[in-house]
């Protein structure tokens, strides 16, 4: 029984033939290793650029928004009557609402005297806001005018406020031209339209931008009664408040700052663009290896023929081959993408992790690559001869 296993086994033959040069070999996988590092780093900016932008949006206590309609993103919010808000309490799913200002103001570092733009959301703190139950127990130092909360995972550009805050000393800057004294720490992350954050009450937000009319807002967070239907009730307010709202779900908020990004700007195209280039890059350096492999083992192959080994069976090799090369060098640029998703969380602050989704789409395009590059090599085995060559 061992000896008929042993005569009945296969051959490893792209196997044999890919290790035959390990020079070559370890040549190949760095360029397929290469392509697909190159792939997920782009495709991992693009989407993390992308969730970015929706950073402060996920953390709202809302089922449902509403903004102007002339609102293009959250870099550039416009003001809507307050009193539509208060409008939107007709519909008897809705529960609650907080309305909430937002607006880029100035920073001044404390230390430096330079200034940033900083994210700024001015609200009721008696009413809800984020999901997270700790800023609800923070908001409260904020019914004094002139306190803010400031965002301990904004860019480092702002300033060391929180460790000022950490170490017990009072910190105090400027916001557009307004003295302000930091009361508080919250853990928001920075998005793609601002580099940080800061958070305040509705009268001190006022106070920092004379201009705003007291009856504007720049968001309506609307909150339904638990079971309640967030589109149908999205489209009784549709149908219930004039044309100088408009009213989405959480998600469709969401999706509404994405597609910003994602079509008003070339970053999609960019970073879709640069993951296309290493496919490309990918397939000319398989291509190569597997031409030159099929190339240097013709008269290998045409023996093979000859001895009545049909060419399909042949062809499967070289397939192999191909297979092989996407697995081996696949393993490494997923290693790779991870190391370098930390580095860019580290230096970035920006949500660039690896997921399932991505990790498969690289995956896929790698496989891709690979075959379609042996498809193309096998065109000079099958072109094989054994008279000629012989």
């Amino acid at each position: 029984m061992v000896w008929r296993a042993w005569r009945g086994r296969r051959i490893p033959l792209a196997w044999l033939l890919l290790t035959r040069q390990p020079m070559r070999l370890a040549v190949a996988l760095a360029g397929i290793s290469f392509a697909g590092i190159l792939m997920f780093m782009q495709l991992g900016f693009r989407d993390g650029l992308f969730d970015a932008s929706v950073t402060i949006h996920r953390q709202f206590d809302a089922d449902l928004v509403l903004m102007s309609p002339r609102t293009i993103s959250s870099i550039g919010m416009a003001a809507f009557p307050r009193r539509r808000l208060v409008q939107a309490m007709a519909d008897p799913a809705v529960r609650g609402i907080t309305p909430v200002h937002w607006n880029l103001l100035l920073w001044r570092n404390p230390e430096t005297r330079t200034t940033r733009s900083i994210l700024t959301l001015g609200f009721e703190p008696s009413d809800p806001l984020f999901i997270d139950p700790a800023l609800t127990r923070q908001a409260q130092v904020l019914t004094q005018r002139g306190r803010v909360l400031f965002d301990e995972r904004s860019r480092p550009e702002f300033g060391p406020i929180a460790e000022r805050f950490r170490a017990g000393e009072v910190v105090e800057t400027e916001v557009a031209g307004t003295r302000v004294r930091v009361e508080g720490l919250v853990n928001l992350g920075p998005s793609f339209g601002a580099d940080g954050n800061m958070i305040t009450s509705r009268e001190t937000f006022l106070e920092l931008t004379p201009a705003s009319s007291p009856g504007s807002i720049e968001l309506g967070l609307i909150r339904l009664e638990p079971g309640a239907d967030a589109a149908a009730a999205a489209e009784r307010l549709r149908r219930l408040l004039p044309e100088d709202v408009r009213v989405f779900t959480k998600a469709g908020f969401e999706e509404f700052e994405k597609t910003y990004w994602r079509t008003s700007t070339a970053i999609g195209f960019i970073f879709t663009l640069g993951a296309a280039m290493g496919f490309i890059v990918g397939c000319v350096i398989v291509y190569q290896i597997l031409h030159s492999d099929v190339s240097d083992h013709l008269p290998e192959y045409a023996t093979l023929m000859a001895m009545g080994y049909p060419l399909p069976s042949l062809l499967r090799v070289v397939g192999r081959e191909g297979l092989l090369l996407a697995v081996l060098g696949y393993l490494p640029a997923y290693a790779a993408g991870l190391g370098l998703y930390a580095l860019v969380r580290s230096g970035t602050r920006l949500p660039v992790y690896m997921n399932l989704d991505r990790a498969l789409v690289v995956l896929v395009m790698i496989l891709v690559m690979c075959l379609a590059s042996a498809a193309l090599a096998m065109r000079r085995l099958a072109d094989a001869d054994p008279a000629e060559i012989f």
